[in-house]
């Protein structure tokens, strides 16, 4: 079959010829070309999944002779965004003569050692598990995919023979085998008993598709997967999928505020051991899976590719929580949900229990990892936001895979010791313990206020930086994309917020918790400054001073703290507020007065909320000039005139008139903050200075 670029209905046909024509004759520059267009489609495979590789030929440093490379996706790397340092090189006469030491399935872990003796570039990644299953395949370029509609084909009750009605004597199959030599010996043969196959079907696993170049591998691949999922939509038209609906979606509002609500309830449970970071969806296949008939009989089996489950964990938890319930009262929300997640972790220690052999690792966090809320979508808790994200598209690839073999014939999980095997397998055991530290902020959620400039937004860079998920909030949606469009994918979100404004502060603390579970820390940092004498300030002055920072922070407090009950995790609330809540000084009655409130009203907090382990702290700037919004406009000229100096002077004068003649920038109070949050884990009601050191605002 061959398939014009413009007739592909299923999957992106991406190859841009004139862009290959410019890497012609580097086949690793193919290579990572072809890759990267293979994982842009979630269709085709998903984040970190699969494969890809190539052959070259090179001199061999010692012998000076011409051998045979293969350059293939190093471990843990992701197709879509595979570079050349995420490579492995490897002698290709090397990995076959591994046939020579293997001892059999017993000792399929020793073979991974036996990779690195095979390594011909010395900056290789590290090999992975897939390396023997490319490497004794004689192909120039090989793709091995996790494509939703070929694993619906994979994971079916009759694979081989839905095989066979798709593609003919074209496929090969190979029955189900956890990935590693073993495997690899497979497909070898395989290939040998039908040597005109284009590719083969890995049982419950994925599919293995080559070609002669690059572009042929690329069009091989695209083929097979659209084959795969025309057969699937035509099966589908004359069966109903998952049983017909049994239940109907809340409207997408009403979804939103349900997932709102029970989000932090949620998260708190799942953060019994550590805490976590939330996703929530509620797209349309979501929705049809999990109010579908079928999804009692489906959800228990849990899913079928290893990439799937070694994400989402072997099963979902489903929620019988009714959603037309008023869930705003938590207390009672939550002594529902307490048996729910009390079976789910009974049940997979079970499964621990039932599976383990004596060389097991212990038993991970029992909490589930995806979580169904029927008529409103679906949760995944996970270590940091990506991740989370990513058991989510995961989860959503299992649902396409059971649509997909529901349609066709009847969807198959891996049996639970088979899916055990995998999600304990020692070697993927020594992948976790390898990596990297956590960093300091890392499971928190921060929502920060006037996050777009100065301070505030010196406050997310260092939060982020630090490791924290940050929702920002100000007035404008332009500054907050700008302010967005700074950071990394995942790391933060944005919402408009007037702190004056109890309704859009709810609607702030909604998409934190929409986005990311719940909320850990909140700062307030939106502020404005008028210096005026007293017979000039306005009641208009007084007002707006008085909404915005000190209604203000009570409003974001009284709902912040709201949400942190309900986690049971406990938090921070950092108030920025100012060495003039301390020092009386000439024209600022309106100014002052609101700061000295604030602070006052951080010990009140910290007074009532350190029951539930919440730390309630003020940092007090002075003299942010350089980078801060508040003396952008007339409050420099005040400030000026009240000392008696130009505006151009500030700078100068403020840093000569502290202890240690120290300008002070806004990435010092962020500093601060984060002090408070992290290393200070044991303050509560106090007052850091951060301004040089300024005698008369000492606190003690």
């Amino acid at each position: 079959m061959i398939v014009k670029k413009t007739d592909f209905k299923y999957v992106d046909y991406l190859w841009d010829e004139s862009k290959a024509k410019t890497m012609q004759g580097d086949e690793v520059a193919l290579l990572l070309y072809r890759s990267n267009l293979l994982g842009a489609d979630l269709r085709i495979t998903n984040y970190g999944g699969g494969n890809t590789s190539c052959r070259t030929i090179e001199k061999d440093p010692l012998t000076g002779e011409e051998t045979e490379i293969m350059y293939i996706k190093g471990s843990g790397g992701d197709i879509g965004s595979l570079k050349r340092n995420g490579l492995a090189g490897l002698y290709v006469n090397k990995l076959r003569a591994l046939k020579n030491v293997y001892r059999g399935l017993a000792y399929e872990d020793e073979m991974v050692g036996l990779f690195n003796h095979c390594i011909y570039d010395l900056n290789s990644k590290a090999p992975s598990i897939d390396t023997p299953l490319h490497g004794l395949l004689p192909f120039k370029h090989i793709d091995h995919l996790h494509p939703d509609s070929v694993i619906a084909v994979a994971a079916a009750k009759n694979s081989a023979q839905i095989t066979k009605e798709i593609w003919g004597e074209t496929m090969g199959w190979v029955p189900w085998q956890r990935p590693g030599f073993d495997l690899g010996l497979q497909i070898e043969q395989c290939l040998a008993e039908n040597p005109n196959i284009r590719g083969l079907i890995l049982g419950s696993h994925g599919l293995f598709t080559w070609g002669d170049t690059a572009y042929e591998c690329y069009q091989n691949s695209l083929e097979v997967i659209e084959m795969a999922s025309e057969y699937i939509n035509k099966k589908a038209k004359e069966k109903l999928v998952f049983g017909g609906q049994k239940l109907k979606s809340l409207e997408k509002e009403e979804r939103k505020n349900q997932a709102a609500l029970i989000a932090p309830l949620l998260r708190g449970l799942c953060g019994s051991n550590k805490p976590m970071i939330g996703h929530f969806t509620d797209d349309a296949r979501v929705l049809e899976f999990i109010n579908s008939n079928d999804l009692e009989r489906l959800a228990p089996l849990g899913t079928s590719c290893p990439d799937h489950f070694l994400r989402t964990k072997i099963q979902p938890l489903v929620l019988s929580i009714n959603a037309d319930s008023d869930l705003k009262n938590s207390d009672e929300v939550l002594q529902k949900l307490i048996p729910e997640f009390k079976k789910y972790r009974q049940e997979y220690q079970t499964y621990y229990d039932t599976c383990k052999h004596d060389n097991s690792p212990a038993i991970r966090d029992a909490n589930p990892i995806v979580i169904i809320f029927p008529r409103v979508g679906m949760f995944t808790f996970a270590k940091n936001k990506q991740t989370a994200r990513v058991a989510s598209e995961f989860y959503s690839n299992a649902i396409n895979v059971m649509y997909g073999a529901e349609a066709i014939s009847t969807y198959t999980s891996l049996p639970r010791q088979e899916a055990f095997d995998i999600e304990y397998w020692l070697l993927e055991e020594a992948k976790l313990q390898r990596q990297p530290k956590e960093q300091a902020l890392s499971r928190k959620v921060a929502l920060i206020t006037g996050a777009s400039g100065g301070i505030g937004k010196a406050i997310a860079d260092k939060l982020v930086a630090e490791g924290a998920n940050v929702v920002l909030t100000d007035l404008k949606e332009e500054t907050l994309a700008e302010a967005k469009a700074t950071f990394k994918k995942d790391q933060v979100s944005t919402v408009i917020c007037d702190v004056t404004d109890k309704k859009s502060i709810e609607k702030a603390y909604q998409q934190a918790c929409l986005d990311f579970g719940g909320v850990d820390i909140v700062v307030h940092s939106a502020g404005l400054a008028i210096s005026k004498p007293l017979e000039d300030t306005t009641t208009k002055d007084w007002d707006i001073l008085q909404n915005v920072l000190v209604k203000g922070q009570f409003l974001m407090a009284q709902k912040g703290v709201e949400i942190m009950r309900k986690q049971g995790l406990g938090g921070n609330i950092i108030n920025i507020a100012s060495k003039n809540g301390l020092v009386s000084g000439p024209n600022n009655i309106g100014y002052g007065t609101a700061k000295a409130a604030q602070q006052h009203m951080t010990r009140l907090l910290a007074a009532e909320v350190a029951k539930d382990k919440i730390r309630v702290n003020t940092v007090n700037p002075d003299g942010v000039i350089v980078g801060s919004k508040i003396w952008e406009g007339t409050w420099a000229e005040g400030r000026a005139k009240a000392n008696g100096i130009t505006v151009e002077e500030l700078p100068a004068f403020y840093a000569k008139r502290n202890l240690l003649n120290e300008i002070i920038l806004p990435e010092d109070i962020a500093n601060a903050v984060f002090a408070l949050v992290s290393i200070l884990d044991k303050s509560t009601g106090n007052t850091i200075n951060v301004d040089g050191g300024m005698a008369n605002a000492f606190v003690r």
